[in-house]
């Protein structure tokens, strides 16, 4: 099987009211490095643009633009999701932004991975996951203490997927994710580092 020509996921950008703070907090909570900054000319006048990235072969995985209206009945954006490179990465995350910072956290295991919740300082919802080994049918939900050590963690989270619906390695339902999308299971089509969605 080929890889799948087209289109993967490559960046995202959000309006913003404090360019300043929510800069200071990607950068803090996430270790983004600022590629480049200026005033972006648009229609309706300039507007300051900041420009994200962890990857040095991406110039920009974020962009934070200061063009947020005052008023905003509802916001769009369900979530913003980052994997993290390991289990510790995660969980030192959570001590950091939760646990030393004070942030309100939601931290649950959809079985195939374990996630927590927090919103950045203009209430975008962001969630901090890693993927576990193994896939159950999802939606699922189940609240989980991170305050945990790791083993711990994961031996508590696989002993709940086992008995939940559809219970595999990840492995396994790779392959048949490729399969169904015509793809090699090791292309890594549609992923990019650092950025994912659970």
């Amino acid at each position: 099987m080929s890889k799948r020509a087209g289109f993967t996921i490559n960046h995202l950008g959000i309006h913003v009211h404090d360019l300043a703070a929510m800069k200071d907090f990607y950068t803090r909570a996430f270790d983004f490095t600022v590629t480049d900054e200026g005033p972006l000319p648009t229609e309706a006048g300039p507007v300051n643009i900041v420009f994200l990235s962890r990857s040095p072969q991406t110039h920009h995985q974020l962009a934070l633009i200061q063009a947020r209206p005052e008023k905003v009945e509802f916001n769009v954006v369900n979530q913003i999701s980052f994997l993290a490179d390991s289990l510790e990465t995660l969980l030192a995350s959570y001590k950091k932004l939760v646990v030393e910072e004070g942030r309100v956290a939601r931290s649950l295991s959809h079985g195939n991975a374990l996630s927590f919740y927090i919103h950045d300082p203009e209430g975008n919802r962001l969630e901090l996951f890693w993927n576990t080994p193994w896939y159950v049918v999802q939606p699922m939900v189940e609240l989980m203490d991170f305050n945990q050590s790791p083993e711990v963690l994961l031996a508590q989270a696989e002993a709940h997927a086992r008995t939940l619906p559809g219970f595999k390695p990840r492995e396994a339902w790779v392959a048949e994710m490729a399969e169904r999308m015509g793809v090699g299971a090791g292309t890594g089509a549609g992923v990019v580092p650092g950025v994912g969605v659970a």
